[in-house]
């Protein structure tokens, strides 16, 4: 006959506890208050799950005397999180782990609604329908544990000394940790979770490409420097000096011509009075002249009662900014240069042939004709050299690799060379032994028509250019090489930046 679960009445933790059991001595009851409260302080010392529960079913097990102690927690969907036993031999646990009807056990002690306490676990776990382990104890009981109505886990103890039942105390001590436990539980995890959005809000700002100082306005420090901020002060700093130390003498220049000197008394007034401030442009700078111009956003935060509590403050950089606009005012002079010159030719070409009076003969007509041809063509090759640049920057230049004869490459570019009017003698010296190569001969040619007007455009008149063609592994260097004076050696960084032109 199965012996049937002990009801779980309603059980007065109180008196369980204060000598009105007829279990406990008032010496006894003394003694397990104060061993609870010190259980409970173990308990609550701790924000890390493990550490936490390993504390409570170990305060159970003491207190109630029970051999064996497990508790088994869930996350916020039901499913197994954790799993945490006490008092086991290793014998034991590896047969509880090995048992095939471990997890249907489990699964049905953690529906369960209300404390249950049972005489024999073996009879019980038959009742259900299971085979039972030998490693399963006669006395048992388990609860589970909720926070704010909502379960996070299942406490257990089985085992009492020589196999006396548990009692009403021990069902009242039981819950008392199941609910100290819970609490606990539910507070490490929002304490982790807690972490670890603080952990994502950390690395999002210190990733930004925007620079973010917060200031503490109690002690006029900052509390914080991202990456991109300490990127930014460094070209005040000297060498592995802390980006803090630059406000001993920052000096803010706004756009209005107004100064501030952030030393320690107005940095203070300045963050205690910060007010909300957007999309302003403020020169820092230090007494030696260094310099650096930014976009300044500041943000204070406040406490209840009105007062700045912090003080969040974000840069931008308008170096790389002005750098640009420069280079775009570079490029527009370069190709406003480059195609004024074919325009003139062909407006000084059709004036001439319109304007003549008695209109010219007609070979000469034509001799007009074929500027004004010649120059379209020029101007033509200049837009698909623009649209090119386009479509490399945006990664859509089509490139089709053929096999290629390299010296019918280098002869194609130097006739559309010549053909321009160029007064450079070109000198070929290619190695006799080239291969056929894999390129996309119109591009290859196009880039080899570049390096000549380069090299024309940076050397005298009439010093030859010369191109060669060596074999080189798998591959085929091609150079060309002018007579011109060179270039500066400060200016060789600059050598592969977009639309800039540097002088011999």
């Amino acid at each position: 006959m199965i012996a049937p679960p002990r009801s779980a009445p309603a059980v007065d933790t109180g008196s369980a506890l204060n000598g009105h059991d007829t279990h406990l001595s008032a010496g006894k009851a003394g003694e397990t208050v104060s061993a609870l409260c010190t259980a409970i302080l173990r308990i609550g010392a701790s924000l890390d799950p493990d550490t936490v529960l390993r504390a409570a079913v170990d305060g159970a097990r003491d207190l109630t005397g029970a051999r064996l102690g497990m508790i088994a927690t869930v996350d916020e969907t039901g499913a197994p999180d954790g799993f945490v036993e006490s008092g086991f031999t290793l014998e034991e646990a590896a047969e509880l782990a090995a048992w095939p009807d471990r997890g249907p056990l489990f699964e049905h002690l953690r529906s369960l609604a209300k404390t249950l306490r049972v005489d024999d676990l073996a009879a019980y776990v038959r009742g259900l329908g299971l085979v039972p382990t030998p490693a399963l104890s006669r006395t048992f009981q388990g609860t589970p544990m909720l926070h704010r109505g909502v379960i996070v886990g299942s406490f257990f103890l089985a085992e009492k000394p020589a196999g006396t039942p548990f009692t009403d105390a021990d069902e009242a001590l039981l819950a008392l940790f199941a609910s100290q436990a819970a609490t606990a539980i539910a507070n490490a995890r929002t304490h982790r979770a807690e972490r670890r959005a603080r952990a994502r809000v950390e690395a999002l700002v210190e990733t930004s490409p925007v620079g973010v100082v917060v200031f503490d306005v109690q002690s006029i420090l900052p509390a914080s420097f991202n990456r991109e901020a300490r990127r930014i002060v460094a070209e005040l700093l000297e060498p592995d000096a802390p980006p803090e130390s630059v406000l001993k003498e920052l000096t803010c220049r706004f756009a209005d011509g107004a100064e501030v000197a952030l030393d320690g008394v107005r940095l203070a007034r300045t963050l205690g009075d910060a007010t909300t401030m957007r999309a302003e442009e403020v020169e820092l700078s230090i007494a030696d002249g260094r310099c650096v111009r930014t976009l300044i956003n500041v943000t204070p935060i406040r406490n209840e009662d009105g007062g700045v509590l912090s003080v969040v403050v974000t840069l931008q950089d308008l170096g790389p900014l002005e750098e640009l606009e420069r280079l775009r005012a570079e490029f527009l002079t370069m190709v406003s240069h480059e195609l004024r010159a074919p325009l003139t030719s062909i407006k000084g070409s059709a004036a001439a042939a319109l304007g003549a009076r008695p209109p010219l003969p007609r070979t000469e007509l034509l001799q007009f004709l074929r500027i004004v041809d010649a120059q379209a063509d020029h101007m033509r090759g200049l837009i698909g050299n623009l649209l090119d640049a386009g479509r490399i920057e945006a990664g859509t230049l089509s490139v089709d690799p053929k096999p290629t004869d390299v010296a019918m490459l280098v002869d194609r570019a130097r006739i559309t060379f010549a053909s321009g009017g160029a007064a450079n003698p070109v000198r070929i010296d290619l190695a006799p032994d080239l291969p056929r190569v894999m390129a996309d001969g119109e591009r290859v040619e196009q880039v080899l028509y570049n390096l000549l007007t380069n090299a024309a455009r940076n050397s005298p008149g009439s010093s030859p250019i010369r191109v060669q063609a060596t074999r080189d592994g798998v591959h085929v260097a091609v150079s060309v090489v002018d007579q011109g004076r060179g270039l500066v050696p400060k200016t060789l960084r600059r050598l592969f930046q977009k639309h800039v032109a540097l002088g011999g």
